[in-house]
């Protein structure tokens, strides 16, 4: 069974279980791997802190919760997709986090933002 190498394309030779033809393609493989992980990482912690931001204008200094409507949050910028972590109260609502803001989907057009304390 011929084996090619998963960068070069070129024959291995050596052990069966090898899977780089050499060192500078297994380096090669493992700096593109870095790469596009540290990207994906960038993007999304960029889309957490814009939702951070958006919350925390929304909700000022002094509240601890405010209703507001769905769409003025997404006007701005929001994205309901990015959030930290969720927790699902006892009522069976579930709140999404942002660090320690969460905002809960109160009915269709409004949203519960509350900052943990």
């Amino acid at each position: 069974m011929v084996q090619e190498c998963k960068v070069c394309a070129k024959t291995i030779k050596g052990r069966s279980d090898k899977i780089f033809c050499s060192i500078h393609c297994k380096n090669v493989y493992h700096k593109k791997l870095r790469y596009a992980s540290k990207v994906a990482a960038i993007e999304i912690n960029g889309y957490l802190k814009r939702n951070y931001a958006i919350l925390l204008e929304v909700l000022g200094n002094n509240k601890t919760q405010i209703k507001v409507y769905r769409n003025l949050v997404e006007k701005k910028g929001f994205r309901f997709k990015y959030h930290t972590h969720f927790h699902v109260n006892s009522k069976g609502k579930t709140l999404f986090y942002i660090y320690d803001i969460a905002w809960m989907e109160f009915s269709d057009d409004e949203i519960l933002v509350v900052r943990r304390i």
